[in-house]
């Protein structure tokens, strides 16, 4: 067994880190969608919304990147 290059580790804590901040992030998200309920349920339905687009447009941010730079 090769041990991992510096790309491959690189790239596996990237995707730890984000998806750990997301996931913290939708543990959140049922409370913070009711507190924005009370003022508008719009308001936590475009909250919700955008926190699940933001989820797939950071992956969408990153492999363009990399695309970019050629990894």
């Amino acid at each position: 067994m090769t041990a991992p290059d510096k790309k491959e580790k690189s790239a596996a804590v990237a995707a730890a880190v984000i998806l750990l901040v997301v996931g913290i992030g939708f543990f959140a998200l049922p409370s913070i969608m009711l507190v924005l309920g009370d003022i508008s349920p719009w308001l936590a339905a475009g909250f919700g919304a955008l926190f699940v687009l933001a989820f797939f447009l950071i992956f969408w941010l990153r492999a363009r990147h990399q695309r970019r730079k050629g990894l």
